[in-house]
C-alpha cells in the first residue's frame, strides 16, 4: 500500500498541495486529473521520490518497489535497447550486470565460486532466468521488434525510444506503477496491448493521462486535484465527469427542493452502480454509491468552455468533390490520386499514420496550399472554417485578446466580445492580454472562439484537440457532437473520433480506406482489417 500523510508542497509561495492524506490500494489503477498547472506530474514525482515535499510523507511496504515512466527519451543513449529495459528493475540489472563481470573472469577464486553461488540463487529468485524472455514479451507489445532490442537506444526513433521507457516502467511487476502520459507516440495496436496489460496488473497503478477512453478502459478510480486538495472517487473518468456536472447543476439551483435533488442523484446511482469498467471494482463502487448522500458529490473549481457551432445556413446538396489530388512536400509524395465526395451530414474522421498527409490535405482543401494535379471544388452554399494544426501566424500581431476575436466578428461591440470570451474561460484582465503571449491551450480556444463566430456550415480541423486539458476536449467533443452540418478532421483521441464521425478516411502508404461507419466499428470489422494489411503491407500502422 502507497500512503500519503499530510503532504504540503508550494512552488514561489504559491500552494500545488496543502496537507494531503491519501492511500493507494493495490490491485487498482488510480486515474490523476486536475487543470493545466494543477501539479499532476509533480505530485507523482513526490510519489516516486524525485521530489521532497515541504511537509509530511510518502510511505509504502519496505519490500514494495516503485517504477516510473521516465520522460527523459535520451537519458540511455549508450545502452542497448533490453539492457534499457532492465534498468527499470534496478536490483536485478546490477546482479545481472555483476554474473555477466564475474564470469567474465579467466580464472575462478574460491572467493568467486562462492559469489556466484549467491548471485545464481538471487537471480532465479528475481526471475532472472526470464528476464530476456519477458523484456521481449513487452517490447513486442509494444511495437519494438526483436531486431531493435540489441542495438542501442541512440539508434532509435524518437516515439521508439518512449515505448522501450514505457516497457522499463513495466519491467518486473513492480508494486506501484507510476505513469505519465503513457499513450503519447503509441499506436492503436499497442494503446489495446497496454490497456490489457493494465487490465490485468494486480498490484497498485497511478497513471496520468488526456486519453479519456484510456482513463475509462483501465481505471477504477480517479484521484482529482482541486483546491489544493486531492479527492479520491470510485470508479473512471467518465462516472466522475458525469457526477461532478451533477454537482454544478444542484449548486447552482439553490431552491430545488431537496427531496428532488435525492430523486436525481438516486437516478443517478442507479444508472451507474451497473457500469463497471473493471470487475474487481464493482463491490467497491457498490458501497460507496449506496452510502452516496449529496454532501458528498464532489463540487470542482474547473470550468468547462462553452462551445457551440452554429451554421448560418444549411449546406446544399454539392458539399465538396475532390478529384485526382496529388501533392509531393520536398520530393515525397505525401497524396496521390485522391478522391472524395462529401455528403450532407457528414462528419469524416482522417486516420492513418502520415500525420503530414492529413495536414497537406487539409491545407489544400482550405486553399492554403496548391495542389500538384486534381481538383478541388466546393459546393456554392458551402461556408468554411479551418483550424489549422499550426496556428502561430495568427497570433503573430500586436493586438489583445478583445481587438483580436473583434477581428473575426460581425458584431463589434466590445461587450459582445468581451462576453464571447468570457464563456470560453477569458474573464476580466484576461481579455487584455496579449496574443502573443498565450499558452498553447490558450490559443486553441481563440481558434475555436474564431470558428465560432465565422457561422461556417463546413468546419475543417486538425488535431483540435492538442493542448486542451480534459474539460476543454469534453466542451469541443459535444459541441462537435452537436453540430448539424459537415465537419472534416484528424484527431489522435480515440473517443473524440468515436463519438463525433459517421465516416472514416484511413490514409495508408499505398491508398487510402473509406467507409461509413463509426470508429469503434471500422477498427473491429474483418473486411476492412484484411483491406488494411493488404494496404500497409510491412509499414507501421499507427491509425490515428
Amino acid at each position: 500500500m502507497l500512503q500519503v500523510t499530510d503532504v504540503s508542497l508550494a512552488f514561489n509561495k504559491s500552494p500545488l498541495f496543502k496537507n494531503v492524506n491519501l492511500k493507494f490500494t493495490p490491485g487498482f489503477c488510480y486515474g490523476l486529473i486536475g487543470a493545466n498547472g494543477a501539479g499532476k506530474s509533480t505530485f507523482l514525482k513526490i510519489l516516486s521520490g524525485e521530489i521532497k515535499p515541504d511537509s509530511g510523507s510518502i510511505s509504502h511496504g519496505p519490500d514494495e518497489r516503485i517504477a516510473i515512466l521516465k520522460q527523459d527519451q535520451f537519458a540511455f543513449e549508450e545502452h542497448t535497447v533490453l539492457d534499457t529495459v532492465f534498468m527499470g528493475y534496478t536490483k536485478l540489472y546490477e546482479i545481472v550486470k555483476e554474473r555477466e563481470t564475474l564470469y567474465a573472469k579467466g580464472e575462478f577464486s574460491e572467493e568467486d565460486g562462492i559469489r556466484a553461488a549467491e548471485l545464481e540463487e538471487i537471480f532465479g529468485e528475481m526471475d532472472g532466468y526470464e528476464a530476456e524472455s519477458n523484456a521481449a514479451i513487452l517490447l513486442s507489445g509494444l511495437g519494438i521488434m526483436d531486431e531493435l532490442h540489441t542495438k542501442k537506444m541512440k539508434e532509435l526513433e524518437g516515439g521508439e525510444k518512449v515505448r522501450v521507457l514505457l516497457a522499463q516502467a513495466l519491467f518486473g511487476n513492480p508494486d506501484i506503477l507510476l505513469l505519465d502520459e503513457p499513450t503519447n507516440n503509441l499506436d492503436l495496436e499497442s494503446i489495446t496491448w497496454l490497456e490489457n496489460f493494465l487490465y490485468n496488473f494486480d498490484n497498485t497503478v497511478i497513471v496520468v493521462s488526456h486519453d479519456r477512453h484510456f482513463m475509462n478502459r483501465v481505471c477504477t478510480h480517479i484521484a482529482d486535484i482541486d483546491f489544493q486538495k486531492i479527492q479520491l472517487y470510485a470508479g473512471n473518468y467518465d462516472f466522475w465527469a458525469e457526477v461532478s456536472q451533477l454537482a454544478m447543476r444542484q449548486k447552482k439551483d439553490e431552491n430545488k427542493k431537496k427531496e428532488d435533488k435525492i430523486k436525481e442523484l438516486q437516478a443517478f446511482v442507479e444508472r451507474f452502480s451497473s457500469n463497471a469498467s473493471k470487475a474487481k471494482q464493482a463491490t467497491s463502487r457498490k458501497k460507496i454509491l449506496d452510502s452516496l448522500t449529496l454532501e458528498d458529490i464532489p463540487v470542482t473549481s474547473r470550468r468547462f468552455p462553452w462551445v457551440a457551432f452554429k451554421p448560418e445556413r444549411e449546406c446544399g446538396k454539392v458539399i465538396l468533390e475532390v478529384e485526382g489530388l496529388c501533392k509531393s512536400i520536398d520530393g515525397v509524395e505525401v497524396i496521390k490520386d485522391f478522391d472524395l465526395v462529401v455528403n450532407q451530414k457528414d462528419k469524416i474522421a482522417f486516420v492513418g499514420p502520415n500525420n503530414i498527409a492529413k495536414s497537406v490535405l487539409f491545407d489544400m482543401l482550405c486553399g492554403n496550399m496548391v495542389p500538384d494535379a486534381g481538383t478541388i471544388k466546393w459546393g456554392e452554399t458551402i461556408t468554411t472554417s479551418y483550424f489549422p494544426k499550426e496556428s502561430a501566424s495568427y497570433f503573430d500581431v500586436d493586438y489583445d485578446l478583445i481587438n483580436w476575436l473583434r477581428q473575426y466578428s460581425k458584431e463589434k461591440d466590445e461587450n459582445f466580445v468581451r462576453g464571447f470570451l468570457g464563456r470560453m474561460l477569458f474573464t476580466g484582465e484576461d481579455a487584455l492580454k496579449k496574443v502573443s503571449v498565450l499558452s498553447g491551450g490558450e490559443k486553441v480556444r481563440c481558434m475555436l472562439s474564431k470558428m465560432m463566430l465565422s457561422g461556417a456550415n463546413a468546419l475543417v480541423l486538425d488535431e483540435p484537440t492538442n493542448h486542451l486539458d480534459l474539460e476543454a476536449i469534453t466542451a469541443l467533443n459535444n459541441g462537435l457532437i452537436a453540430f448539424t452540418e459537415v465537419i472534416l478532421f484528424s484527431s489522435h483521441d480515440h473517443q473524440f473520433i468515436d463519438s463525433i464521425a459517421n465516416r472514416i478516411i484511413e490514409l495508408t502508404p499505398n491508398g487510402y480506406i473509406d467507409r461509413m461507419m463509426r470508429f469503434d466499428d471500422y477498427i473491429e470489422n474483418e473486411d476492412v482489417r484484411k483491406l488494411r494489411d493488404s494496404l500497409y503491407n510491412g509499414h507501421d500502422r499507427i491509425i490515428i
